[in-house]
């Protein structure tokens, strides 16, 4: 192989990082060198791709140490018979890109992924190595997001934690035939084991903090995971149902869906085309009724379809459950709870506090309800105010068309 410089191998493994879609740095601790001491935080404005609480764009250096794998999972397009060009850091390299990018405000903090080289422990060494260089020898205090290798040893995954904000281990198939068929050399029992301790240190430490002040911190931004959609038969309904069982066993702070997207010299065994990418937002859709509406995994299931297992494309999981369960319609806004006015379609968590809010003081009417919302004609079939009542709305057989978005022909030229 050439010799790379450091500019070529970032171009191959900054693109090669791309397929990777859980590296948002939302829930970490706040720290800063305002004090003059250290560098970097994970505070204040970001120009790229991911996003804080409070919705500021955070930016991150986004790389794999190596794309070398000895792994050969079909979907990969890493994986160790793949033609691709191959380019590996060495640690000191990475720790000296995210000085040099952070030096020069272009990012904010670090998610670094590996293939796997040599062998598990090795890859995760270089890894921990990376992070304990920024934190200690340079005394970083920004983001550092670090892909957890699930076969390492324990003790190597515990020091990763005590240099990373968060952790991450993918389980990437949402089922465990299609991880036998397309990753046969990833154990869906491995993984889990892996993502088990991560939990199971994390809030060790969250006990000793509040106990003792000198306790370290571990992963204080918890772990995520990723699943791959539409590289095998898993229907949206078994993606939701894996998801609610990873967020109760494993405390799990985000699961990412990232679309299937076909690659060059793909494995036979792969679909010729990549899904919808509506399916993908959908399934955000869905992860955020769990985790902010109150709906249960099952409810959510029950508004895909009976026959195909999958979620309308063409309306939101939220408005295909109320349409599927009409007899819960509709909710007064003057009277009903909270948790009955998250399920109304087009009634998100800010426009119910303000409803909440604003009938302590009167009884709010249609028009009040439109200025609390986004749009009231998404509202009207599914609600009662002080004024309104939808009788004829109510009594209409098929209500889809009325509160569906149309479709619109996009322009190429638009302003």
């Amino acid at each position: 192989m050439a010799q790379l410089d450091v500019r070529q191998k970032l171009e191959i493994l900054a693109d090669a990082a791309k397929y990777d879609a859980s590296c948002a740095s939302s829930g970490t601790a706040k720290r800063n060198s305002r004090d003059g001491k250290g560098l970097g935080s994970t505070e204040g404005m970001g120009i790229c791709h991911a996003y804080a609480p409070d919705g500021r764009c955070i930016s991150l250096l986004k790389i794999l140490l190596t794309n070398s794998c000895i792994f050969d999972c079909h979907y990969c397009i890493n994986r160790k018979s793949s033609n691709v060009r191959r380019a590996r850091f060495t640690a000191q390299e990475v720790v000296h890109l995210t000085l040099s990018f952070y030096r020069r405000n272009y990012i904010e903090g670090l998610f670094l992924s590996s293939g796997i080289i040599a062998s598990p422990n090795y890859t995760m060494e270089q890894l921990v190595e990376v992070a304990r260089s920024l934190r200690e020898d340079h005394n970083f205090r920004g983001y550092i997001h670090l892909k957890t290798i699930p076969d390492a040893d324990p003790e190597l995954i515990h020091q990763a934690g005590l240099y990373a904000d968060r952790m991450s281990i993918n389980v990437e198939l949402p089922t465990v035939s299609g991880l036998k068929r397309l990753a046969p050399e990833k154990d869906n029992r491995r993984i889990e084991g892996a993502m088990g301790g991560l939990k199971t240190s994390i809030l060790d430490t969250r006990d000793a903090k509040k106990r003792y002040k000198s306790a370290p911190t571990f992963a204080p931004a918890g772990q995520s995971t990723q699943m791959i959609v539409g590289a095998d038969a898993a229907t949206d309904g078994d993606i939701v149902t894996k998801a609610a069982t990873l967020y109760d066993r494993f405390e799990l702070r985000r699961v990412y869906y990232s679309a299937f997207s076909p690659i060059p010299d793909a494995s036979a065994v792969l679909p010729l085309q990549r899904p919808p990418l509506m399916r993908e937002h959908r399934l955000y859709q869905s992860d955020w009724l769990m985790r902010f509406y109150g709906f249960e995994p099952k409810e959510v299931v029950a508004a895909a379809d009976e026959a195909t297992g999958m979620l309308p494309l063409d309306i939101d999981p939220k408005l295909a459950w109320a349409l599927k369960f009409r007899s819960s319609f509709p909710v007064d806004v003057n009277r009903a709870p909270r948790e009955l006015l998250l399920r109304v379609p087009g009634l998100g968590t800010k426009a119910v506090a303000n409803i909440l809010t604003s009938r302590r003081w009167r009884r709010l009417r249609l028009d009040d309800v439109a200025r609390l919302t986004v749009s009231i004609a998404k509202i009207r079939p599914f609600i009662v105010a002080e004024d309104w009542r939808p009788v004829a709305l109510a009594d209409k057989a098929e209500l889809k068309p009325l509160v569906a978005p149309r479709k619109q022909q996009l322009e190429l030229f638009a302003a």
